[in-house]
């Protein structure tokens, strides 16, 4: 199966800085977006590490042969290459740590972290903080991940039903990320993949502007190739108050442009 992923990133029309970084790795297949917080020295210089940092671990654990898919697969949280991707958060959340406790002025910084790993037939998602992965299947989207944000935590003690959520002035605060803290757990998933099935993912300053109906709606009317321009364009036509940066991942049995 191919895997090829196309990203972009924009400051927006507010900011005066972009803290949000990507990793869009088509040799290792493996895909992020950071977004990161802390000020601007801090943000961008946590999500930038957190990227790299998973890169180079990957990286690493493929020249070992440690990604080799397992002679039963299984999905699902469980799938032994999630553990490896796990590792390779943890280990991005202590270098950020320690490098923001050496550091007066990085005090407080963290990042976002949601990342896609793909082997024979599965993908592995490894997600902290708020931005978000979808697959679109079928002409349908669903969101894969659940937002480590306070005012999620609210909509699902049923405080506050999801259109209230939207227009909270709160909805910023996360409970989760990485290097905030001397550790981590994140989130973790292994999903089949079928030949056609697009993922993508994005920082909030996307999420934000759009509907999960009008993200199928894009990727149904476009190249999958110029999606991500598309998507930071729309955000930044409604407002663009974040910075904006979103990644589409393609899964197919061809060459595909």
């Amino acid at each position: 199966m191919r895997i090829v992923g196309w990203g972009a990133s924009d400051v927006g029309r507010k900011r005066t800085h972009n803290e949000d970084s990507f990793l869009c790795n088509n040799d290792l297949r493996l895909y992020a977006v950071a977004d990161g917080m802390g000020g601007h020295l801090g943000g961008e210089r946590a999500s930038r590490m957190a990227v790299e940092i998973l890169e180079r671990e990957i990286s690493d654990m493929n020249k070992a042969g440690l990604l080799r898919p397992p002679e039963h697969l299984t999905s699902g949280a469980a799938h032994p290459l999630n553990a490896l991707l796990r590792r390779a958060v943890v280990e991005a959340d202590r270098h950020i740590y320690e490098t923001a406790m050496a550091n007066p002025e990085l005090a407080g910084m963290g990042t976002t972290l949601t990342a896609l790993m793909f082997s024979d037939g599965y993908v592995h998602l490894g997600h902290v903080g708020d931005s978000r992965a979808y697959l679109y299947r079928d002409g349908r989207a669903r969101q894969l991940t659940e937002d480590h944000s306070w005012i999620q935590e609210q909509v699902r003690a049923g405080l506050i039903s999801p259109e209230e959520a939207k227009e909270s002035r709160f909805r910023n605060i996360i409970t989760r990320s990485v290097g905030f803290e001397p550790s981590v757990e994140p989130d973790l998933a292994g999903i089949a993949v079928q030949a056609g099935d697009c993922f993508v993912l994005c920082s909030d300053g996307l999420s934000n502007y759009l509907t999960i109906d009008e993200l199928a709606q894009v990727l149904t009317g476009h190249f999958y190739r110029d999606v991500a321009k598309v998507f930071v364009d729309l955000a930044n036509e409604r407002g663009g108050d974040d910075n904006v940066t979103c990644l589409v991942i393609y899964a197919g049995n061809e060459e595909t442009t």
